[in-house]
């Protein structure tokens, strides 16, 4: 079963998408809404993005699907072992994935992240401490991070 549902958060309008009581899409609504079909995964995925925007939620417990290359996948996956509160360069993502030539590559696919927030690509961060591209924005990883402590701690390095 296939759902679709929307959400306004701090950050913004978000599209939340579901296939088979999986979450496929979170990300910032750029277009217009189309027709909403709500799942049981969208309900708890709503209910966990508002306790992680208002209650201090640091992990997310639904099931996601990511739709993408192998390489792709495997920057994702990765993504998701960065912590609350913590950022990487994206020299270090490439590093971790296993090539640290593979830079731009991993920018790319870090760029094209599916699953907002929850993939945590905001908290990559260029190497020398720039906040740099964000698909939804750059005051919104600005956001994300602050709310998530991660840029104080960032500034405190400089």
């Amino acid at each position: 079963m296939q759902g679709r549902s929307y959400y306004y958060s701090p950050v913004g309008e978000l599209i939340i998408e579901s296939e088979n009581e999986k979450i496929i899409t979170l990300g910032f609504l750029k277009g217009s809404r189309q027709d909403e079909t709500r799942t049981p995964v969208i309900d708890q995925c709503i209910t966990e993005l508002e306790e992680y925007f208002f209650q201090g939620r640091k992990f997310f417990s639904f099931e996601i699907k990511s739709k993408g290359t192998e390489f792709q996948i495997k920057v994702w996956n990765e993504l998701l072992n960065i912590p609350y509160g913590k950022t990487i360069s994206y020299e270090e993502l490439a590093i971790r994935v296993g090539n640290i030539k593979s830079i731009r590559a991993v920018g790319l696919a870090n760029g094209q992240n599916p699953i907002a927030i929850v993939v945590p690509c905001h908290r990559v961060i260029g190497k020398s401490g720039d906040l740099v591209g964000y698909g939804g924005g750059l005051d919104k990883k600005i956001w994300l991070l602050q709310h998530e402590g991660a840029l104080q701690e960032q500034l405190s390095l400089f």
